[in-house]
């Protein structure tokens, strides 16, 4: 299977750190051939992808962006998955869906054996140097990636870990070291967990703030997500990024409006 055609020969800000160094041995000499193309004096400014059209300095940006976001997902996604110590058939779809759905055909399935490559490599070099890997790519997306963005990137986190109906306690665990690792609050974990549920309860839970909060800190804490969680902050990962991130929002303000509901506002 031709990798290098997921990654499109554009790195973004993977190119280098452990982000780099884990695809180098993940994927290869393809990798290694890609760093080559990007790298050489004729390809500056310009790159001729695998679509075969020519793109601009800045769209070659983008584009790097893009891949290392979605190559960052799959590192993340391998720890969670494994975190309860199994692979449920359950998460790998919702992996392999969620790719195709957001990403297309071609990323579900080279985006699966990408999968399957990081846990022989987990299984190469055990649990504990492979959370250490994984604790020093979060670094890398915490120095390279907007805050928006990471939380993107945590909320198809939160959906894989809840792919087979329950979420193990590991898998939250292990998300909130990976959100502690890309500087965010590991209150964003707990949010994201009550999205999409039809319980009072649920909706402060999203929003963060406990049901004895007063009117106007419970719509600070709504203003404060709003802001942060708003799918134009991340339109420039793609749109199937943004349009995912409108589905994040909506339950957002489902919950906002269910707390609204009943205080009256």
């Amino acid at each position: 299977m031709a990798l290098g055609k997921w990654i499109g020969g554009i790195l973004g800000f993977m190119s280098g750190g452990p982000l780099g160094a884990l695809a180098g041995i993940v994927l290869g000499g393809v990798f290694d051939s890609m760093l080559d193309g990007v790298n050489t004096p004729e390809t500056q400014g310009t790159f001729v992808g695998y679509s075969g059209y020519q793109q601009t300095a800045y769209q070659r940006q983008t584009q790097g962006q893009r891949n290392s976001f979605l190559f960052s997902m799959l590192v993340l996604a391998s720890y969670i998955i494994k975190a309860d110590g199994k692979v449920m058939h359950s998460e790998m779809e919702l992996v392999r869906n969620m790719l195709r759905q957001n990403f297309g055909d071609m990323a579900s399935q080279q985006g699966d054996e990408i999968l399957r490559r990081l846990f022989d490599e987990q299984k190469r070099v055990g649990m504990q140097q492979f959370r250490q890997t994984v604790a020093d790519c979060c670094r890398q997306i915490a120095q390279n990636m907007e805050y928006a963005q990471r939380l993107q990137l945590l909320n198809f986190l939160v959906m894989i870990s809840q792919a087979d109906g329950r979420v193990d306690a590991a898998e939250v665990v292990a998300m909130k070291e990976c959100a502690q690792w890309m500087q965010m609050p590991v209150d964003e974990v707990d949010s994201m967990l009550g999205m999409g549920k039809d319980d009072l309860e649920s909706a402060y839970q999203v929003l963060g703030v406990s049901p004895n909060a007063t009117d106007e800190e419970v719509k600070r804490a709504y203003r404060r997500l709003a802001l942060n969680h708003h799918p134009d902050k991340v339109a420039a990962l793609g749109e199937d990024v943004r349009k995912a991130a409108e589905k994040k929002f909506q339950k957002i303000n489902e919950a906002k409006e269910r707390i609204w509901k009943a205080r009256g506002l």
